[in-house]
């Protein structure tokens, strides 16, 4: 018994827990990864275009997805509560940078705000009556207005940061893009042929940047105008570089130059750009560095430099002073 309760014995069941909890971890991701890579393997041999049954996949669910948010949004507006915001049209432009371009994205966004302002406090509340020791009144209007501020800027935060991710993603595939354009392009294939192609050839490796390819060719085919296509396209990624490029695709088709010059030329530029930017974050480094360093590691080599000289300070000059003192 006094061996069970011994302190290697709570060691050793502390870390089987832990590898435990580990190798569930791992073997639930696995299958998932596995499940996931059978399920392309299946879309790719269903038809000719490996990259297309991705996209094919997803705007399907995002159309049964979407009815059904339809559904519920209409339901709560005929019930006479209004999900209009006050400043729409900037929330509409931030939900479609974060890649929420459904057209009741912004009554849903207020919805899911309105009901975790709401419910947060609520939960709060609730579990605090059955508890066994009650928080003061004090305590209790307190967290529920934190809980309420978190359920109040929560989904902004998540928007933010989501178009900022998909931003991110976007500038570092396009140079890639630009490049597989230029070499479609210069081996005879028409600026929308090659928007195509390139498009289902990033499914895989870049799919954000495949999907937005991927409706520039659908609102081509349909009969838009390439110059509104494209800046379509400029609106729905909100970065500086796609909108330069569409600036710089329309002009040429304007004045007539060469498609193949323009794209190895802005190919350049985009390269030139990313490594900058690479440069720039590994300059930055030391910089970040001498915060953890300043903050944590030098007081430490501090205290183990002196702390020997504090010792025999205190075993060797202290008691002689008293002595001399006396």
């Amino acid at each position: 018994m006094q061996y069970l309760l011994s302190e290697t014995a709570v060691r050793i069941a502390w870390l089987a827990m832990i590898f435990l909890l580990v190798a569930t971890a791992a073997f639930v991701v696995s299958s998932l990864i596995e499940r996931r890579v059978k399920l392309r393997q299946r879309l790719g041999a269903a038809g000719p275009h490996a990259g297309l049954p991705a996209f094919e996949g997803s705007s399907l669910r995002a159309d049964a997805t979407g009815s059904a948010w339809t559904r519920m949004v209409a339901a709560i507006e005929h019930r006479g509560i209004s999900l209009a915001d006050t400043k729409g049209h900037i929330l509409r432009k931030k939900l479609i940078a974060a890649g929420y371009t459904a057209p009741e994205a912004p009554q849903l966004f207020t919805f899911i705000r309105l009901l975790l302002t709401i419910s947060l406090p609520a939960a709060f509340v609730t579990i605090n009556m059955f508890a066994r020791a009650p928080v003061t009144l004090f305590r209790l209007d307190m967290f529920g207005s934190i809980l309420a501020l978190i359920g109040l800027y929560l989904p902004n935060f998540w928007v933010t940061r989501r178009a900022e991710r998909r931003q991110r993603q976007l500038v570092n595939a396009f140079p890639d893009a630009l490049d597989l354009m230029l070499v479609c392009v210069e081996a005879g294939l028409g600026l929308e042929a090659a928007f195509d192609r390139v498009g289902q050839e990033m499914s895989l490796a870049h799919p954000v940047l495949s999907e937005l390819l991927g409706n520039l060719v659908l609102e081509l085919r349909a009969g838009r105008s390439r110059e509104e296509a494209m800046h379509r396209m400029a609106d729905l990624a909100g970065i500086d570089e796609i909108r330069s490029f569409a600036t710089l695709i329309i002009q040429s088709d304007k004045l007539g130059s060469s498609i193949g010059q323009t794209l190895r030329i802005y190919a350049t530029e985009m390269r030139v750009k990313r490594r900058m930017r690479a440069e720039e974050k590994a300059h930055r480094l030391p910089v970040l560095l001498s915060i953890p360093l300043v903050a944590c590691m030098l007081p430490v080599m501090i205290g183990v430099l002196m702390l020997p000289a504090g010792i025999r300070v205190v075993r060797q000059v202290m008691p002689s002073m008293a002595h001399h003192g006396s």
